[in-house]
């Protein structure tokens, strides 16, 4: 089993919710602001006659737990999804997992998911 962590733009959770959802048994989304290669929103202040680059782009990190035979469509399911031809579209890791347990209903492994 392999545990897939995607960061990408926070307007492209909904496409990348979209495209894995037949992939996956389930995952999270957390949304936050991070800093990275992309390009940080430039925000107007006072009465428009000022402005200031954000400190921070808006991000959504997407987390699930695959079936090593799903990785590949699940990966290349969110890098489409994700795309946007420049700077800062994110990145995703995926990690090993040793053991997983479902809570109600007790089931261990792959069946867990």
């Amino acid at each position: 089993m392999k545990r897939v962590e995607a960061t990408v733009q926070a307007d492209k959770a909904g496409a990348v919710s979209d495209a894995i959802k037949d992939h996956v048994g389930g995952y999270t989304i957390y949304e936050g602001k991070g800093r990275g290669s992309g390009k940080r929103q430039e925000i107007r202040s006072g009465r428009g006659t000022g402005s200031f680059t954000a400190e921070f782009n808006k991000v959504a990190t997407i987390v699930t737990i695959v079936d090593d035979a799903n990785l590949e469509k699940v990966t290349s399911a969110i890098a489409d999804a994700a795309f946007t031809g420049h700077g800062g579209d994110g990145i995703i890791t995926v990690s090993t997992i040793d053991s997983a347990l479902n809570i109600a209903s007790k089931k261990t492994g792959s069946e867990a998911l």
